[in-house]
């Protein structure tokens, strides 16, 4: 009987230890882990005779298995995709006599599915109610071998600014989890990095996103990528990718 119990003991404690990895999940901002089930038959067993074993292993999927990246910041999907778009900041200010700080009105926008025109994504100040929850503002169904882009732009004195976009120059970065940034990304302790930004980079100074997203970042105030004012964190997205 002692035997019984310990086999019995010895493989309800093997399942659970396996299946505990699904309450090992990382946060929303951290890759998954494998996950997978294990089941022993029987569960009872006579001296000298062992149960079968049977288990399967689910690795997480990452966004490189689903679409390319194309430096500077397009995305071309490998096949139909849902994508779920979050405004995680929006960095264009101006300051006030008396030092204090102004947002503002910043649009962002994607092309996709062919189309020759962008579609507004967001169009707002980084003190909205849905960018400081950074919920989900849009979502849509891209194609397979379409180029998607992002761009941006504020308003100011009464007009648009300049529109910068992934499909034309440096102004859009698009970077995927464990991306090291470009050196105009203020690092992880430096005092320029946007809050917004923050949790999205690690303490080695790489991009810290789940394995599905696509971060994009946008400078839209300079030009010039020696100057201190360069720091692509004017504007940026936090896209989601997932199977229909």
């Amino acid at each position: 009987m002692k035997h019984k119990h310990t086999a019995v003991v010895a493989a309800a404690s093997l399942v659970a230890c396996f299946l505990s990895n699904e309450d090992l999940r990382a946060d929303a901002t951290s890759p998954l882990i494998p996950v997978g089930s294990l089941s022993a038959s029987p569960t009872v067993v006579q001296i000298g005779t062992r149960p079968t074993l049977d288990w399967s292993i689910s690795y997480p999927s990452v966004v490189e298995d689903f679409v390319v990246i194309e430096e500077p910041g397009t995305v071309i999907p490998k096949q139909d995709l849902i994508c779920d778009v979050r405004v995680l900041g929006a960095g264009v200010t101006t300051q006030n006599s008396n030092g204090s700080i102004n947002y503002i009105r910043t649009a962002g926008k994607m092309r996709f599915n062919g189309n020759t025109s962008w579609t507004s994504v967001f169009d707002g100040r980084n003190t909205d109610t849905i960018v400081q929850q950074q919920g989900i503002i849009k979502t849509y169904l891209v194609r397979a071998n379409r180029s998607i882009d992002f761009g941006g732009q504020y308003y100011w004195n009464s007009k648009w600014s300049t529109f910068y976009n992934s499909a034309n120059g440096y102004q859009v970065r698009t970077l995927v989890d464990g991306d090291t940034p470009p050196s105009n990304i203020p690092d992880y302790n430096a005092p320029s990095l946007e809050s917004f930004v923050r949790p999205y980079l690690d303490a080695s100074g790489k991009v810290n996103i789940g394995p599905m997203d696509v971060i994009v970042f946008m400078e839209l105030t300079h030009t010039d990528s020696n100057h201190v004012g360069f720091d692509l964190q004017d504007l940026v997205f936090l896209v989601t990718f997932r199977v229909p």
